[in-house]
């Protein structure tokens, strides 16, 4: 009889246990670890909205980790990385690679319109840049344009644009957005390529000190100028906008699906506002007046 009493307990504590076992690992979208990877021109608004999911659910922690996009997304096509973050559109066989690898369906989540801007110092007597001067100057010898790296976001964008490849375009390298903003005045007669983000935010004294330090320039399209403005970007009539988006590699609503979520709502894209960006999804607001 005692035999089959410890028999009895024994198996209703090993069911109690399995079902701990299966809870703990049930889908979560408010709580657990997740890491996103974005290339360096746009890791200030993926934080800024991973700092905001993390308000609004205490039990997750999210780590933002800079990464070359093409390097990002071939971390999550092997599995790597359950987020990263995209402003150049993939290939069809890059498509077809992201939908057989993740057994996912290819659906980028747009959150924000960002650009890429041309940049010299603050005392350069240039004040803007035309499309043709920008092809011109990409095949020259030169090298007068400068870079953040190879395989970053805004080279792949601006090569995009301009229907090249970019292994195709002739340019110098200074690692890194705000070090480009930093150095230029060494090179007065060279143009920085940055990415938008680096320092849109209206009221961060970083991006305030980085906006001091160069002049941003119009860029003139068959006569017409254009800058990177809110207006500009709303209507992307600014040759250089691109739009950002998430991918992810996770098939439950989990933390990643929980987090793109978060950052396609209203909250998420007011603190896509406050970045200095255009939100991409765009939401009424009505005012009853009585």
């Amino acid at each position: 009889m005692k035999n089959s009493f410890k028999i009895a307990v024994v198996f209703i504590l090993s069911i109690i246990l399995t079902g701990c076992k299966k809870e703990e690992k049930s889908p979560s979208y408010n709580k657990g670890d997740l890491t996103i990877f974005t290339d360096e021109s746009f890791q200030s608004v993926t934080e800024a909205l991973a700092d905001g999911y993390m308000i609004n659910y205490p039990e997750t922690r999210i780590k933002v980790t800079t990464r070359k996009e093409d390097l990002g997304f071939l971390d999550l096509l092997n599995g790597k990385a359950k987020v990263v973050v995209m402003s150049r559109n993939l290939t069809p066989e890059e498509i077809k690679t992201y939908n057989e690898r993740t057994d996912l369906k290819f659906l980028p989540a747009k959150f924000a319109a960002d650009a890429v801007v041309f940049v010299v110092p603050k005392d350069s007597p240039k004040e803007s840049i035309s499309i043709d001067e920008i092809n011109a100057g990409l095949i020259s010898d030169k090298k007068e344009f400068i870079f953040d790296g190879t395989n970053s976001s805004n080279l792949n964008f601006v090569a995009e644009k301009l229907k090249k490849q970019p292994k195709d375009l002739k340019f110098s390298i200074i690692p890194g957005n705000q070090k480009i903003i930093e150095e230029l005045g060494k090179y007065p007669d060279k143009i920085g390529v940055i990415g938008l983000n680096t320092f849109s935010r209206p009221y961060d004294k970083t991006s305030e000190k980085l906006r001091e330090m160069v002049k941003v320039l119009p860029v003139v399209d068959k006569g017409i100028s254009y800058t990177a403005d809110f207006e500009g970007l709303r209507t992307m009539k600014y040759p250089f906008t691109r739009v950002l988006y998430f991918l992810i590699n996770e098939g439950n609503f989990n933390i990643a699906n929980g987090f793109i979520r978060f950052s396609c709502t209203h909250l998420g894209q007011k603190i896509v506002q406050k970045e200095g960006l255009q939100p991409y999804n765009l939401y009424k607001r009505e005012v009853q007046m009585r």
